[in-house]
């Protein structure tokens, strides 16, 4: 692997998740492959989990981590023949080159405006890291994919599954807030990629890219959609088609108990009870989120092992 900034990158999948589920029985087996490696982590925006455990993968393969909270430090200028009198001072043709001598792999979060649809599809920030540095680099989310979450999602399953092909049923539900549609896609195109039975269910106006769903089956009616589920991941996501906006906020769309049936609850967290899903569903057995962010650890550990091998 040369870098992991979409699922596309996974060249073996099963193995790669096996792989991982090994690494979680001996975290520190591999912990001189990265000495005198050093990994930098580029924060357009906030994170807690993908931050923390991808910084704890890194250590527990011997890495040096350096963290950069970007915004807070200076604005990046990202076009091209720019002039520069404004209020960004550096270029990322240098950055990213000036930045790739401090590191042997570069992680970057940058999140889409939600605003201009074909800028954040351009994915400007990760494609010019990708474009400039010269050394691999990793997305801890961009504008329209977060491989690292997904490929702890599809680690969750594989553990999990009493189930040859489980049914697996990606569910949207309201939020106040208008969120990325990153999770959701990066979901999906993971599941593809299973053996899995699986179904998205949404209100109408809420279809993801056809790009990236394709013939996945899209029911708008989430108690038909959920039945017999044995995995339910939740999220919300705003509209693609009128892009960024809040069209719906039905609670009857939030997962219950009664809803979710003897299905895993699934959700990347962080989480609003009581609105996206009720307490009796996140206190339960039956929920997994910990679980899951515990795999986020091992999904980075994978990944950074299989970059490292190649360097």
């Amino acid at each position: 692997m040369k870098n992991y900034t979409k699922i596309k990158d996974i060249s073996n999948l099963s193995e790669t998740i096996k792989d991982a589920i090994l690494l979680k029985m001996n975290p520190f087996e591999f912990q001189d492959l990265g000495k005198h490696k050093t990994l930098v982590m580029l924060f357009f925006n906030s994170s807690l989990r993908t931050r923390l455990s991808t910084e704890k993968a890194a250590k527990n393969l011997g890495m040096e981590v350096m963290i950069l909270n970007v915004n807070d430090a200076w604005n990046l200028e990202f076009g091209d023949g720019t002039i520069m009198n404004m209020d960004k001072s550096e270029h990322i043709k240098e950055a990213a080159q000036v930045i790739s001598q401090y590191a042997d792999v570069i992680a970057v979060r940058a999140f889409p405006t939600l605003q201009d649809k074909a800028k954040d599809e351009s994915e400007y920030v990760l494609n010019s890291f990708q474009k400039y540095a010269t050394v691999p680099v990793i997305n801890m989310e961009s504008a329209t994919a977060h491989p690292l979450q997904a490929l702890a999602d599809a680690i969750t399953i594989t553990e999990l599954t009493e189930k040859v092909k489980p049914k697996v049923v990606l569910s949207w539900a309201p939020h106040p807030k208008a969120l990325p549609q990153a999770v959701a896609n990066s979901f999906v195109e993971m599941m593809q990629r299973m053996e899995v039975d699986f179904t998205i269910t949404h209100p109408e106006g809420y279809e993801l890219n056809e790009a990236i769903t394709k013939d996945t089956p899209i029911n708008y009616n989430q108690e038909e959609a959920l039945k017999d589920a044995d995995f339910v991941y939740v999220k919300n996501w705003s509209s693609y088609k009128d892009y960024g906006k809040v069209l719906n906020q039905d609670e009857n769309w939030m997962m219950t108990k009664a809803k979710l049936g003897k299905a895993k609850f699934m959700h990347c967290l962080p989480v609003r009870r009581n609105v996206v899903v009720e307490d009796a569903v996140l206190d339960s057995e039956q929920s997994v989120v910990i679980q899951q962010a515990n795999n986020r650890t091992y999904a980075a550990l994978v990944v950074l092992k299989q970059i490292l091998e190649k360097l």
